[in-house]
């Protein structure tokens, strides 16, 4: 299908460029200790997933036990949760799961601990945790060193639990525009979670695995970095927000629209809030980069004087991030030399759970 006849609005994905921002991630990351852990929340599509993990990645990192789920049914063979879980009806599921794949989540608190290897004895799997530790984005995690080494100890104690590492995710940085101040902070924290590994392992407790990272900090990461899994996932598609960091990575991900209708001073087109994510920075049309625009729940006003445009072009917009709008669709078409040669589902968009 040639993309002037796809129904809008739509994800585009453009697999040269996507291709290429692949490439250069290896690039960024080859001579380190890392590995690639790309993170699922960004595409909630098993097909490329599996693509990645095709293309070298250890494993899929995602965010909740509904995409875990749908990974191993993909059959991802190696998935981690960077969170925690907590709710009974959920570690079952979980513990489940443990046997059909090699599954990691992180804790942070000794009942969860517990709760995990009480439902892992019953289901007859074992389960790899990492500690989470907190490093500044005042979300979950341990906060000090002592509370940390408490935690992988009492892991190490349970029959069906592994502990796998540290879970050590500087999200409060993955966005920030100030390139000194981020590289600084992630220095600082590179020093503080090496120290902490180090302070486990006094204790005779191995940490094999130290993750984390993302998209905006991957490129300030040390060669000799403690990190050995990048949980990066936006690199891929990139978007509006990632955009102001003036990273390495091209836009590969639009959203395709219609324009329905032109006025003297404006154009409208088809696609709103509901297919625009609007939690970080706005969208932007590619072809109009400064113009003002207001948003409905289905459509979207550039203020554009005498646009040579008709009603039926199609324009692109960039999305303002990546990771919430493909949650807002049915499937991602990959595109290449003006065609889709491919349709994509998004399996596990809307699972919050």
């Amino acid at each position: 299908m040639l993309i002037q006849n796809v129904p809008t609005p739509a994800i585009l994905l453009d697999k040269k460029i996507m291709e290429e921002n692949s490439r250069k991630m290896e690039e960024l990351i080859r001579g380190t200790s890392m590995v690639l852990y790309p993170h699922y929340k960004s595409h909630k599509c098993p097909e490329l997933a599996r693509w990645q993990m095709a293309h070298g990645a250890g494993g899929i990192t995602c965010a909740k036990l509904g995409e875990a789920q749908d990974l191993v049914e993909a059959g991802i063979p190696v998935v981690v949760i960077a969170n925690q879980i907590v709710q009974p009806e959920k570690l079952e599921k979980l513990a489940l799961l443990a046997g059909k794949a090699s599954m990691t989540v992180c804790a942070d608190d000794p009942d969860n601990v517990l709760a995990l290897e009480a439902a892992c004895a019953k289901a007859g799997t074992r389960l790899n945790v990492l500690v989470e530790y907190e490093v500044g984005m005042q979300r979950c995690g341990a906060e000090t060193h002592a509370e940390v080494l408490q935690l992988a100890q009492l892991i190490r104690r349970q029959s069906h639990l592994n502990f796998a590492g540290i879970q050590a995710y500087a999200g409060q940085l993955s966005h920030e525009t100030d390139a000194a101040r981020r590289k600084t902070e992630m220095l600082r924290i590179e020093k503080d979670v090496a120290a902490l590994k180090a302070f486990v392992e006094m204790y005779g407790i191995p940490v094999r695995h130290v993750c984390g990272g993302s998209t905006g900090t991957a490129a300030d990461k040390p060669k000799d970095t403690v990190y050995t899994q990048l949980q990066a996932g936006s690199y891929l598609f990139m978007d509006a927000s990632y955009e102001r960091l003036g990273l390495v990575f091209r836009q590969a991900m639009f959203i395709l629209t219609t324009v329905v209708s032109v006025k003297k001073d404006r154009i409208v087109t088809d696609c709103g809030v509901k297919s625009l994510a609007m939690d970080q920075v706005p969208p932007r049309y590619a072809a109009f980069p400064d113009a003002a625009l207001s948003f409905s729940e289905e459509h979207t006003t550039l203020f554009v004087k005498g646009a040579p445009l008709k009603v039926g072009d199609k324009l692109l917009a960039i999305p303002g991030h990546c990771c919430t709008t493909n949650n807002s669709f049915e499937k991602i078409l990959l595109a290449e030399s003006g065609e889709i040669i491919r349709e994509m589902p998004v399996t596990s968009r809307g699972k919050a759970w």
